[in-house]
């Protein structure tokens, strides 16, 4: 079963790359309608596609661009009254011969609602009646019988997450942004938290004339595997931290810094942050320049220490 599994995700995965590999000028003008689109991004589906729809929209709704998902045998019924004249149609079937999703198109061609199809049959009724066809074409012998959906649903799962990245670059959406649909749960904690929720408070701090011994005494009671260096105005001027402890003791050169004050042997040009910094803002910046701890500055006065450990703890990594 493990050889059917691993193999099953290599099929579902060139699917997404035979697909890609289609994609051709025309998306440009699907992604122009959904920008400018005035309403709202109606996806319609029915069965399993319309499970994929009703992800495609909560992706749309949740990085800023207004979606519903229409069931098309509940448009039959009453709620197509949820489709105004500024709306943008995505219709899903990979067939295109879904009975109850076809049924539905008359009314949006009444309204002038424009229609974006994405299907596996391009000669389908849906595909002709569709202004913009994007192309979800699967191999037959990808889904077992030739029916159950698997590859197909997750090609046009792949192609609604796409869109949905497209239309997030091009509104320039932030991750305080995003952060506004996500105030609860994991997502709420990691976005909304600020680098002064997480900071210790009360580092360790020597000066500058501080000599190497008390220094290293000092980061151990302090624990955060580094000292703030201040000068008399209590400014910060350097950090020295376990790793420059570990360089010197590479370089040999340790014994003859004994007697030195640190001000010799701290990292003077050091990275730095604010405590208004989102703790995301801080993590990304801690990993693009390998660091596990931050400074947090206020002109130039030390407000705190961040460390990766406290980002570990309070769930943002």
């Amino acid at each position: 079963m493990k050889d059917f599994i691993k193999r099953e995700l290599e099929i579902e995965a060139a699917s997404i790359t035979q697909v890609a590999a289609r994609i051709d000028d025309s998306i440009e003008k699907v992604i122009d309608l959904l920008f400018e689109c005035q309403g709202k991004v109606v996806v319609v589906g029915i069965g399993k596609t319309g499970h994929i729809g009703r992800k495609i929209s909560a992706t749309f709704a949740s990085t800023g661009t207004s979606s519903v998902f229409l069931h098309a045998a509940e448009g039959l019924h009453g709620d197509l009254g949820i489709v105004g004249k500024k709306d943008v149609v995505i219709a899903i079937s990979y067939s295109g011969g879904s009975q109850e999703l076809l049924s539905v198109l008359p009314y949006f061609k009444f309204i002038g609602v424009p229609i974006i199809a994405l299907t596996g049959k391009l000669d389908s009724p849906l595909a002709k009646a569709a202004d913009f066809v994007l192309d979800c074409r699967v191999d037959v012998d990808t889904e077992q019988f030739g029916l159950v959906p698997t590859a197909s649903t997750t090609v046009i799962l792949a192609l609604g997450d796409a869109i949905a990245v497209a239309l997030l670059k091009r509104r320039d959406f932030s991750v305080e942004d995003f952060a506004k649909f996500h105030p609860g749960g994991t997502i709420g904690r990691r976005i909304f938290l600020k680098v002064e929720d997480v900071m210790c408070k009360n580092p360790p701090t020597v000066t500058a004339e501080t000599d190497l011994q008390e220094t290293i005494l000092a980061m151990t009671s302090g624990k955060l595997g580094c000292v703030a260096v201040l000068d008399s105005d209590e400014h910060l001027v350097g950090v020295f931290t376990d790793g420059d402890l570990r360089r010197h003791l590479q370089t040999g050169d340790l014994l003859a810094c004994i007697g030195q004050s640190v001000g010799c042997l701290m990292t003077a040009d050091f990275k730095r942050c604010e405590g208004s910094w989102l703790a995301v803002e801080a993590l990304k910046f801690m990993e693009e320049n390998k660091i596990m701890m931050l400074p947090v500055v206020e002109n130039n006065k030390l407000k705190g220490i961040l460390h990766m450990h406290a980002l570990l703890e309070a769930g943002v990594v």
